[in-house]
């Protein structure tokens, strides 16, 4: 039998308050390369960011608050891991093939199911605001 053995990551392995840092920063790293390359990740900050003070007035609750930042966050979090599924895709190949096409429609159909449901939500919080 041929055995091998796994190879090391070319990271190194930490942990505790090391890798929270190590972490926190490859985040912010994507985050910043993110708002850099992708149009629709500085609309939707910049969205996300308009709405931080109207959550803040219309929420009655914290809960109601949280619901309104939440679709926010979510919609940014889709924007993230659709950037991430493309630039994979583009990664490996910028030839036309029907499964990357469709990897990259899918993850755009999620980001725009989380603009839906940012849209519903908000919708609800400003009629009955008007009402």
């Amino acid at each position: 039998m041929n055995s091998t053995k796994p190879q090391p990551s070319s990271y190194p392995k930490n942990g505790g308050w090391n890798r929270m840092y190590t972490a926190t920063m490859f985040s912010l790293k994507g985050m910043i390369y993110c708002f850099k390359h992708e149009a629709g990740m500085r609309e939707y900050t910049v969205i996300f960011l308009l709405s931080l003070p109207c959550a803040i007035y219309l929420g009655e609750t914290s809960v109601e608050r949280i619901l309104m930042l939440g679709a926010g966050v979510l919609v940014i979090l889709m924007e993230l891991l659709n950037s991430a599924i493309e630039a994979t895709l583009d990664r490996i190949s910028t030839e036309h093939h029907d499964l990357a096409g469709a990897a990259k429609d899918m993850g755009s159909a999620a980001v725009f199911l989380a603009v839906l449901l940012f849209i519903y939500v908000w919708g609800e919080f400003i009629v009955r605001s008007v009402s």
